[in-house]
């Protein structure tokens, strides 16, 4: 039997979200009902909205949640009704070419619910992500969920769903940052932040933070920065930019082992890519827009070396990330609380974008 809950919804381009009553079908085999604690108001939701990502609306808005398993279909094995999960965007298959690969963070093929969510008068809904957790419930495939300890605060775990993991997953998994290595981050939202406080519990020893917000760039130092750049006032381009300069004289003249651009904007990228040493290593976890283009001369892609790579989700299996994030927060030895700037309604979310956009907080956090 099906069941009506309240969620938020984008129903036309660009105008403000709306809280209305959302239908859950009851769970095909493979799914899931959660019932959603606590849900983040990430970038992507707000890209949603403004019709960035698609234009399959009306989209049910929240991707970065956790909860507790309400009901389960009935070939479920993965979780238990009762148990306390984050949810995540890539369940992977198992069976594409890339998990038989052995590569399963690039799997072609994964799951989401087998049914769609609704509104009252039928119209089905696009879930962010194949989520939608702007809501009371949710219906999710079961590999959508991730178990973790139920002791862990819901508002500090659900955050692992997207924007934390997607920075913390670029310097870690990604870049794969060693004990000792110099790192620039560029851009210090929520995921940029996340990459300094990943590159420092990867051991780096020099963590250099780029923004053109001081807020920002204090901020980054509570989360492990060892030197700050302001670039609001710094001038030039590519690798005659100020900004490469100061990363180059901070390291001795020759740049840093990794630079990471938590942007996706050109300016952005192109600082990260001279920024780095020779054979040193670039990430971009920034999510460009749809009209970006690339435009550095070959010679200097091909005189560089090192590798240029894209950071995915920051390339997590969420099986093996989210619990193990989860108990190191919880160790006290990865600050994931810190990350919660302010605990809001499920009404307050077209405010929590204006806020978001206002660079005012890593995250606002929806609670149920």
């Amino acid at each position: 039997m099906s069941t009506i809950v309240t969620g938020v919804i984008a129903r036309t381009k660009g105008a403000e979200v709306e809280q209305t009553e959302i239908v859950i079908p009851d769970p095909g085999p493979n799914d899931v009902i959660v019932n959603i604690q606590s849900c983040g108001v990430c970038h992507t939701d707000l890209a949603y909205r403004d019709g960035d990502i698609s234009d399959e609306f009306p989209f049910l808005l929240g991707h970065e949640a956790a909860g507790l398993v309400e009901t389960i279909g009935e070939d479920v094995t993965h979780v238990e009704v009762g148990d306390f999960v984050i949810l995540n965007w890539r369940a992977v298959c198992g069976e594409c070419r890339a998990c038989r690969k052995g590569e399963p963070k690039y799997c072609f093929d994964t799951h989401n619910a087998s049914k769609k969510m609704t509104l009252t008068d039928g119209t089905e809904l696009t879930p962010a992500l194949g989520l939608g957790a702007f809501a009371e419930k949710s219906l999710v495939h079961e590999g959508q969920c991730t178990k973790v300890d139920p002791a862990e605060d819901p508002a500090a775990a659900g955050l692992l769903g997207c924007g934390i993991m997607a920075g913390l997953g670029a310097a870690v998994n990604t870049a794969e940052i060693s004990r000792g290595e110099s790192v620039a981050v560029f851009g210090l939202g929520g995921v940029g932040i996340a990459a300094v406080a990943g590159a420092k519990l990867a051991g780096a020893s020099t963590i250099i933070a780029v923004d053109i917000d001081p807020r920002k760039l204090e901020l980054a130092r509570e989360f492990g920065a060892t030197h700050t750049i302001d670039s609001s006032q710094l001038a030039g381009q590519g690798e005659d930019s100020e900004v490469v300069a100061k990363v180059r004289e901070i390291t001795g003249g020759f740049g840093t082992d990794v630079s990471i651009d938590a942007v996706g904007i050109m300016p952005t990228w192109q600082q990260a890519f001279y920024s780095r040493d020779h054979a040193g290593r670039m990430v971009m976890v920034g999510v460009p827009n749809l009209t970006s283009k690339i435009e550095i001369p070959a010679i200097d892609f091909y005189g560089r070396g090192g590798s240029l790579r894209p950071a995915w989700y920051g390339d997590c299996l969420p099986e093996r990330d989210f619990p193990t994030y989860v108990d190191l927060h919880m160790q006290g030895r990865f600050p994931l609380d810190k990350f919660v700037s302010e605990r809001i309604g499920l009404d307050e979310v077209e405010q929590g974008f204006a806020t978001m956009k206002a660079g005012e907080v890593l995250r606002s956090v929806v609670m149920f």
